[in-house]
């Protein structure tokens, strides 16, 4: 078992296995549900376990090849952590509002990223300094509009190689995208929510914040381990043609 994977009691404790009021359900969510009890839905941590761990060793050899994994949590219960456990993973994030068209319109996105970071420059080389007031407001409102919007993708450099969301249904324009371009899409999904489109899904409760904790810090842990196994195999690489006699 690597250090990243999760077991049965770290899900119990987060209360993973919390579904939602069981007249809200989702059909197709019908053989991750163990039960019910005072009408909510008890999610069967037998199906969670392994697939996230599934989802964890995917994102860990994603990783170790270098690709870039686009983590996405716009709604409050998410946001935050979303931002947290992205930023420590060293990967893109979405923890505002899903634009729409930001994966399947790349090439015009990255028209208003270039401009959110020529405002930046401006901002920290004097040029703000230099306008009039009113100027140097529209300018800042603009970046800071742009930051909000675009801060965590600005240096995606391109497409992601996956993408893990946070509550698919609320979500959903990021995943018809992500399907539209054959992006693999990895789920939480709840009791009231559609597993259609979802590559890896992890039924699992999606507004509890120790679960989302959970999630997310698995999936940063997973990625850094990625990182640091192919950080390894470089400097042996490395270290070996140091060591190679030349022919």
């Amino acid at each position: 078992m690597a250090d990243y994977n999760v077991s049965m009691r770290d899900l119990l404790q987060a209360g993973a296995h919390f579904g939602h009021q069981t007249r809200f359900w989702n059909p197709k969510m019908r053989e991750y549900i163990f039960g019910a009890r005072n009408k909510i839905h008890i999610i069967n941590l037998e199906h969670t376990v392994p697939a996230l761990n599934d989802a964890l060793n995917f994102v860990n050899q994603l990783a170790s090849k270098k690709n870039k994994v686009l983590f996405v949590g716009t709604k409050r219960a998410a946001s935050n952590i979303i931002r947290e456990q992205a930023q420590r993973a060293g990967q893109p994030y979405v923890d505002h509002r899903w634009l729409g068209g930001m994966l399947t319109n790349w090439k015009t996105l990255r028209q208003s990223i270039s401009r959110l970071k020529d405002l930046q420059t401006q901002s920290q080389d004097g040029t703000f300094a230099k306008l009039t007031k009113r100027e140097a407001l529209e300018r800042t409102r603009e970046m800071d509009k742009l930051e909000r919007s675009l801060g965590g993708v600005k240096n995606m450099g391109g497409l992601p190689d996956a993408l893990f969301i946070i509550d698919v249904d609320h979500e959903a324009i990021a995943i018809k995208e992500a399907k539209n371009l054959g992006i693999p899409v990895i789920g939480i999904v709840d009791t009231n929510s559609n597993p259609d489109n979802v590559d890896y899904i992890i039924p699992g409760n999606d507004d509890a914040i120790r679960a989302v904790t959970l999630y997310a810090s698995a999936m940063a842990d997973a990625i850094l381990a990625g990182k640091e196994y192919a950080q390894t195999q470089a400097n042996a690489q490395a270290k070996t043609e140091e060591t190679a006699p030349e022919a």
